[in-house]
């Protein structure tokens, strides 16, 4: 993400930045897809802190840049975890003390982390009653820019950096693929899928790009329920959502996405968490799908460890019924993103923006659009 143009290394925390970016790429095909089909992994998850050390730095470097971050003055932000680890990294290495809001579903794994990194950690007790967690993160964000004077917050959610940070990584997709027909992203503050896709497109106009969604998610127009899986979905409208960049996109659940994490692991030694199966589920799906030589390309955010407790921990996944069956080799089909709550995995071709059903535009579905 960051280079060099001198002969020397860089040193001391400025050299910390150097270690995001370039990040593998691997190709997953048995048993997500016969022999000869398969899909291309960006391992996300070799950054220091996941995919999200990428906008966490940018989003930082871009508001010192503009004057909005003042030396030394304290970043707030809300997380679910894998933000809060880009933000210690770009807190850490511009000199800023980082304060973070998260919610008692963070592993206490993370917590410890976040901390050990420098980072304060702030954890609200209650739901927003409309908004869930997200919304009852985002407020006490807003109490705690009160407290300090002069902070920053990234505002994650809306901030057009969040979008842009990813360019690079787009970028390194196209030098290692030379060509990408369709695009698999996890969607939650919509920056990854928005980013790397608005690059993609300039550079492949054929791209397909599709999302993919948890059950109880509002992101895509389906209603708000308590959610399982963390670092996808939302309670809220994130701004940075391109729906007219979608095809398509699909809701998976937990226990679809437990399924194709262990597999992974089984198989390729490299997996990682709710995101990582999801997306998977549905790029190996696609490699079934699609024609041959269509060359899909998935992002995985992150790696395992975090998820060692839940995802990899057979007792919890038992008492949250995660270990019943494997998924469904096909997902179910609706017309509309709202025309039934979904509670499996389900896909819907027609992407619109939830606040303006009727008016967005739709996109048609990655086996029209590759062949």
């Amino acid at each position: 993400m960051h280079s060099t143009t001198t002969d020397t290394p860089p040193t001391g925390r400025s050299a910390l930045s150097e270690l995001v970016g370039n990040t593998p790429l691997l190709r997953i095909s048995e048993p997500l897809a016969p022999a000869g089909r398969g899909f291309w992994a960006k391992l996300e998850g070799f950054n220091p802190g996941g995919i999200k050390d990428r906008p966490g730095l940018h989003m930082v470097e871009r508001a010192r840049a503009r004057g909005d971050l003042k030396p030394g003055a304290r970043i707030i932000e809300s997380t679910s975890g894998t933000l809060g680890l880009g933000l210690a990294l770009a807190g850490m290495v511009h000199g800023h003390p980082v304060s973070l809001v998260t919610d008692p579903g963070l592993e206490p794994s993370m917590v410890r982390l976040l901390a050990a990194y420098g980072a304060r950690v702030d954890a609200v007790a209650e739901p927003h009653p409309t908004g869930g967690w997200q919304q009852a993160r985002r407020d006490r964000v807003q109490q705690l820019m009160a407290q300090h004077p002069g902070s920053w917050c990234p505002d994650q959610y809306n901030n057009p950096d969040n979008t842009s940070a990813y360019t690079p990584l787009a970028l390194e997709l196209a030098t290692e693929l030379g060509h990408i027909d369709v695009l698999v992203c996890s969607v939650g503050t919509g920056g990854h899928s928005a980013g790397i896709s608005r690059v993609l497109r300039q550079l492949y106009p054929d791209l397909t790009l599709v999302g993919v969604d948890t059950i109880g998610s509002t992101i895509f127009g389906q209603p708000a329920r308590p959610r399982l899986m963390r670092g996808l979905g939302s309670s809220i409208y994130p701004r940075n959502v391109a729906y007219d960049h979608f095809g398509e996109v699909h809701w998976v659940s937990p226990a679809e996405a437990v399924w194709t994490c262990r597999q992974l692991a089984g198989s390729y030694y490299a997996t990682g968490g709710w995101s990582v199966g999801a997306v998977a589920l549905v790029a190996g799906w696609l490699a079934r799908a699609l024609p041959k030589d269509a060359r899909i390309a998935a992002i995985f955010p992150d790696g395992p460890q975090r998820y060692l407790g839940s995802v990899y921990d057979d007792g919890y996944c038992a008492a949250h019924g995660l270990l019943d069956s494997p998924p469904a080799p096909e997902p179910d089909l609706i017309g509309r993103m709202d025309e039934k709550e979904v509670t499996r995995w389900t896909r819907c071709t027609a992407v619109v923006d939830p606040l303006a059903f009727g008016q967005g535009r739709t996109n048609g579905n990655p086996q029209e659009r590759t062949r």
